[in-house]
């Protein structure tokens, strides 16, 4: 089927599934999680397909993890849908409204956006979570997970749609585009009328294709530069702490911290620390020259201070002020998580009015940039664009809004 065809079917499904009640979407959610657990096995064999040929190709460790499931990794997902249903219906909010001065009653209200096109790269529970987010806030999915987890996107999918139709609601709210070629993407891109927003989930290479190439509207998720910022005030510990959760909690997630700045005059005591402690953690330092003269830390080139790694690396910088800093990050990041350690409540502020991300940490991991830490729920992405939406995006941010206006045989 073409795409084309599916994006005009999950045009009709949306129509109903706006209509869908709380009740209604709630039902389906929960036994489309009970369906993922009684198919767990089948979930994962479907994966093993996925994993041994990204093994056989030559992926590397961190594109492995993010590929793999396990029973464990199905029952969080499953989890994730309980979650949902367990969290307000967005849809039919009142945002704003107020009786205007001639007796009209005005009123902005949540709408779902209608069709919604993901485009994602390796993760196969992204499959699950961004259904369930759709069908929650009253959307249709198109999804186009990557060639690598076809097989696992399939067995996930066909369950999925099952229990939607089981529960009364359109399974077409719910498809799976090909991924045997790049032919979907494109013409996912070029859906305009048919699919009302694209959110592409992914490398730096495929968000800025999407980006630049899709006449379809897109709301961008990001790339994760993240830096954590240890300033001159901070309390040793803590910052030990944070800089390791922030590396090395997950390798492969876009709020895992790639880069490290240490204010120099900490040089003597914190960084030798919190090398020795990366290092024995299996991470590769990779240092500018303040750095370099410690054991275990590579030269870092040019290249090192704006890569988001996804594996165990880190540059690490050392600066002369909390300016230095914000200078530097504002060169190399990517406005997704910003992190700084520090007692000074002015240090602290400086930091989180100056720093351009969507998320600002204060003496906490990097790794708390997330739906589900943010108590929303299942994520859709994190947003590092300015319109729209920023952040975590949760059921909110996947509707928009029309104003209802009442009158009384009001003419103009």
């Amino acid at each position: 089927m073409s795409v084309l065809q599916q994006a005009a079917d999950a045009r009709i499904a949306a129509i109903e599934l706006a209509a869908a009640t709380r009740a209604e979407k709630d039902a389906a959610l929960l036994l489309m999680a009970e369906r993922l657990v009684e198919r767990a096995d089948d979930i994962v064999a479907a994966n093993a397909v996925d994993v041994a040929n990204a093994r056989t190709g030559g992926s590397a460790d961190a594109m492995i993890d993010r590929l793999t499931l396990t029973a464990e990794r199905v029952a969080a997902m499953a989890d994730g849908l309980r979650q949902l249903a367990a969290l307000p219906d967005p849809v039919g909010d009142v945002v704003r409204g107020s009786t205007l001065a001639n007796g009209l009653e005005l009123r902005q209200v949540r709408v779902p956006f209608g069709v919604v096109g993901i485009i994602y790269e390796g993760r196969p529970n992204v499959t699950a979570d961004a259904a369930g987010i759709c069908l929650k806030s009253g959307n249709a999915a198109l999804l186009r997970g990557s060639g690598s987890a076809m097989s696992s996107n399939a067995a996930i999918v066909s369950v999925l749609r099952k229990a939607v139709a089981d529960a009364g609601l359109p399974a077409d709210a719910v498809q799976l585009l090909d991924a045997s070629s790049r032919d979907s993407v494109k013409e996912l891109m070029r859906a305009r009328g048919l699919v009302d927003v694209l959110i592409p989930r992914g490398g730096a290479s495929l968000i800025k294709t999407v980006v630049e190439e899709s006449t379809v509207p897109v709301i961008e998720t990001g790339v994760g530069n993240c830096h954590v910022y240890v300033d001159e005030a901070a309390d040793l510990e803590k910052a030990l702490a944070v800089v390791l959760n922030s590396k090395t909690q997950r390798l492969s997630t876009c709020n895992t911290a790639e880069s490290l700045l240490v204010h120099a005059a900490l040089v003597d005591t914190f960084l030798p620390l919190v090398v020795e402690e990366l290092v024995n953690a299996g991470v590769t330092v990779h240092g500018d020259p303040r750095v370099a003269q410690l054991s275990g830390v590579v030269p870092a080139t040019d290249d090192d201070w704006g890569r988001e790694y996804l594996s165990a690396d880190i540059s690490v910088a050392v600066v002369d002020s909390l300016d230095d800093a914000l200078d530097h990050i504002r060169t190399y990041g990517t406005g997704h998580t910003e992190a700084i350690v520090s007692e000074s409540v002015t240090a602290t502020r400086r930091f989180a009015a100056r720093v351009d991300a969507a998320a600002v940490m204060i003496n906490a991991s990097t790794r708390f940039t997330d739906g589900g830490e943010f108590g929303f729920g299942a994520e859709i992405g994190i947003s590092t664009q300015k319109l729209h939406a920023r952040g975590p995006m949760g059921l909110p941010e996947l509707t928009s809004t029309k104003y209802v206006v009442t009158g009384n045989g009001h003419t103009r």
